[in-house]
């Protein structure tokens, strides 16, 4: 393998490492030194899927910094808008059970309750025990809850625009397809 790093003006990749840029203006990123660096070192193993995951991982830490910097000018964690979102898009009423609502927002139990009370100690999410079940806790956003996500929601889809900029809509879409049968590979089921 060639050791030689995509060229930061044409962009052609001429490390043969999977990565391959084609020409225009595509830059090397910092996975392509990693790349090639690992050719150099140990030219008889294909890293190719090491040059997607490092990619994917970088994106994802890109990506959360720049949410997160969005969501601190308002005095919200990003945590904080996913718990409230997932109240608000839920269903008319608002509310969630636990069990149901940690699923929703991909967090363990323990880490929910933690956020719940944090929610509530801000006034943002009430939480009661169920009429109907006694074992089961409901959370529903107060009506400060509710204001506060949909006052957020336009600004937090232009900051995601603005962090997806570089990516015309067809790169868009070509990536979500592809990120979407990673993630059905990987065991991400959706909604039955």
């Amino acid at each position: 393998m060639n050791d030689t790093l995509a060229d930061e003006t044409t962009g052609d990749d001429t490390t043969g490492t999977g990565g391959t840029i084609g020409t225009g203006t595509m830059r090397a990123d910092a996975v392509d030194r990693i790349l090639g660096q690992w050719a150099q070192v140990r030219p008889d193993v294909d890293c190719s899927a090491m040059g997607v995951a490092g990619r994917i991982s970088r994106a994802s830490r890109l990506l959360e910094r720049g949410i997160k910097e969005h969501f601190s000018e308002h005095d919200l964690e990003p945590w904080e808008f996913d718990v409230l979102a997932t109240l608000f898009r839920s269903n008319p009423d608002h509310r969630l059970c636990m069990s149901d609502l940690a699923t929703a927002a991909m967090v363990s139990s323990a880490a929910l309750t933690n956020r719940v009370d944090r929610l509530a100690a801000k006034g943002l999410v009430h939480r009661e025990v169920s009429p109907a079940n006694r074992r089961m806790v409901l959370i529903t956003l107060t009506g400060e809850g509710r204001a506060l996500v949909d006052a957020l929601l336009s600004g937090h889809v232009a900051n995601e625009e603005r962090l997806l900029a570089g990516l015309t809509g067809e790169d868009r879409a070509q990536l979500s397809v592809l990120l979407r049968k990673l993630l059905t590979s990987l065991g991400d089921a959706g909604p039955c």
